[in-house]
């Protein structure tokens, strides 16, 4: 049945910020944050449908892959991390 997940990321002196992982074919265009100045934050809230382990970034600035620092991390085919939520 899915759920409604909210992202959260602080990255302070950053313009944009996007999340992409398995949800959205990693696309970094598809879902952008919007900057929350009461909590220094950046935020996007998402329908994620099928229950399941989704793995994602945020790119920050059109430019910089960040992981979530409260997030899970697993390996990734590149030799680094992505950070993962599960979906029940």
């Amino acid at each position: 049945m899915g759920r409604i997940v909210s992202f959260c990321f602080h990255c302070p002196g950053a313009y944009s910020v996007t999340v992409a992982g398995d949800f959205n074919n990693w696309d970094v265009s598809t879902h952008a944050m919007v900057y929350d100045s009461s909590r220094d934050l950046w935020t996007v809230v998402l329908p994620i449908e099928e229950p399941g382990r989704y793995e994602y970034k945020y790119f920050v600035d059109d430019q910089v892959w960040w992981n979530d620092p409260s997030a899970p991390k697993v390996p990734n085919a590149w030799g680094s991390e992505n950070s993962y939520i599960d979906v029940e």
